[in-house]
């Protein structure tokens, strides 16, 4: 505080050559002035009243607000969730939490993979990630973070941010190695409290990556979804199943480019893009032939089962007004074939 009066002083006494150099963002809640002070520097600043760190000749860091985003499998039954958010504004009163999901499919490391992979870029930038569906917490797999794009996250070593890397391949990643930045007494059952929530935590308040703990070369990474190309026939799978029951694939990412043609851009996998003739492409999955993709649940009966292009891209079998899963006998990971030709 006295450093940021000191600075106020010299500034007001030298305004020409300061404010020619810098913005002045002063926190008025926080800095006590006179009102002769403060109409000197309104002459040549802004006032901001509102809680933020000063900004004054490079002697503090302006504070900004940073979200941390949740994805787990932990439901909303239990005090899991709960708790985590409690150790995360422990650490940060400030941060801005956000809940992506947390009713990923117990242990469903793909699934939550996906996920992450269909919300991520819609976050603002510096964003943390904390995704915690860990089937092998308190054995040897590593905790880790890793800084990827505009992005940080915070996960365990078993492949859930393999999508995401995918796409984001200019990485770095640390083991969770430092307890400095974790709770005392680490449980062996309940790591998204002790380690990975203070990680983020810390990660929100500006502590750097590295101080986390020791360099990490080569994450675990899943394999790729399935998705071949061979002629005029599309393979996938099925990724996700949705609240409303619909069926989403790997064949993506899909673009109507008129109102009968479509093309595919392969979200997975090493291959050229694909025009698609949507009104006479037809989709096998669970013993049943779809002929037709439609822009939009509304073009079909209510009840009618459709193959439509979901919000993020990908091929997706639904039913008006219905379930398709409900009415096709089908369950994640099943084979679907896109006929072109």
């Amino acid at each position: 505080m006295l450093k940021a009066k000191l600075s106020v002083r010299r500034l007001v006494q030298h305004p020409v050559e300061h404010m020619q150099m810098m913005m002045v963002v002063l926190a008025l809640d926080t800095v006590h002035v006179s009102p002769q002070t403060e109409k000197s520097i309104t002459a040549g600043c802004k006032l901001v009243n509102a809680a933020q760190v000063v900004t004054i000749a490079g002697l503090y860091q302006e504070k900004t607000t940073i979200v941390i985003a949740l994805l787990t499998d932990f439901g909303a039954a239990d005090i899991y969730v709960g708790v985590m958010k409690g150790v995360i504004l422990s650490i940060d009163s400030q941060a801005q939490i956000v809940d992506i999901t947390h009713s990923i499919q117990p242990q469903n490391v793909r699934q939550a993979a996906f996920a992450l992979l269909n919300s991520y870029r819609y976050f603002p930038e510096g964003t943390v990630f904390l995704v915690v569906v860990d089937p092998g917490v308190g054995t040897d797999r590593k905790p880790i973070a890793i800084h990827a794009g505009k992005y940080k996250f915070v996960a365990p070593d078993n492949g859930v941010l393999s999508y995401v890397l995918y796409e984001l391949r200019d990485a770095f990643a640390v083991e969770l190695s430092n307890p400095t930045y974790q709770l005392t007494g680490v449980s062996s059952t309940f790591h998204g409290r002790d380690i990975f929530a203070p990680a983020a935590a810390h990660l929100g308040k500006g502590v750097a990556l590295r101080a986390l703990g020791t360099p990490l070369l080569n994450p675990i990474a899943l394999p790729e979804p399935q998705l071949g190309i061979n002629g005029k026939r599309i393979t996938g799978e099925v990724m996700h199943i949705d609240h409303f029951g619909n069926i989403v694939t790997s064949i993506g990412s899909l673009r109507w480019v008129a109102p009968e043609r479509l093309t595919l851009n392969p979200r997975f996998g090493e291959f050229a893009t694909q025009p698609i003739p949507a009104a006479t492409a037809t989709v096998e999955l669970g013993g049943v032939t779809l002929t037709g993709i439609r822009h939009a649940f509304g073009e079909a009966e209510r009840g009618e089962l459709i193959t439509i292009v979901e919000s993020n891209g990908f091929l997706e079998i639904a039913v008006n007004q219905g379930s398709a899963v409900a009415r096709l006998d089908v369950t994640i990971g099943d084979r679907v074939e896109l006929q072109i030709g």
